[in-house]
C-alpha cells in the first residue's frame, strides 16, 4: 500500500498543477476578453481616455496604414490631432492564448471600422493581433498590430 502512494502520490499532484494551470488559463482568456469588449464599447462611445487606459504606458501600436506609434502618450497625441473622418473600431478576438507563468498573453482575431453615421456598416477592417502583459494583476495590451484587408 506504501508503494501505491509513493507512485501515485505524485501522479496525482501533477494532474491537481495542470488542473489548477488550465483553470487559470481559462479564467485569464475570459478576464481578457470581458477588458477587450470594454475597449470595444470605449472606442464606440468615443471615450479616448478610457479607451487608452486598457493600454500600457509604453504601449506600441501599429496602425492599419503602418504608422508605428509607441507610447500611450503619443497615441493620445496621434487621436487628438486626427482631422479625418471621425471613425470607432471594433475587435473581434479568434483566439486567445495565455502563459500563466509568465502573465503574457496573445490575441488575434478580425476588426471593423466605422465611421460617425455609417449606420455600422463597416468601412474598412481587417486582422489584427495584442500581446496583453499582466500589470500589478489587471491585464493590458502591450503591443497590437493591424493590417488593413478590407
Amino acid at each position: 500500500m506504501k508503494s501505491i502512494r509513493y507512485v501515485f502520490g505524485p501522479i496525482l499532484l501533477l494532474v491537481a498543477l495542470f488542473v489548477n494551470v488550465a483553470a487559470q488559463a481559462q479564467h485569464d482568456k475570459d478576464e481578457i476578453l470581458q477588458l477587450r469588449n470594454a475597449y470595444n464599447t470605449a472606442l464606440k462611445n468615443y471615450d479616448h481616455e478610457l479607451s487608452l487606459s486598457f493600454l500600457t504606458d509604453g504601449v506600441l501600436s501599429t496602425i492599419s496604414n503602418g504608422t508605428l506609434i509607441q507610447g500611450k502618450q503619443n497615441l493620445r497625441e496621434y487621436i487628438r490631432n486626427n482631422s479625418g473622418t471621425k471613425m470607432y473600431w471594433v475587435r473581434t478576438p479568434k483566439e486567445i492564448d495565455v502563459n500563466t507563468v509568465l502573465g503574457l498573453a496573445w490575441e488575434t482575431g478580425t476588426w471593423k471600422g466605422y465611421a460617425d453615421g455609417s449606420d455600422e456598416k463597416s468601412v474598412t477592417g481587417g486582422k489584427y493581433s495584442a500581446q496583453w502583459i499582466k500589470v500589478n494583476g489587471t491585464w493590458k495590451v502591450n503591443s497590437e498590430l493591424f493590417v488593413k484587408l478590407e
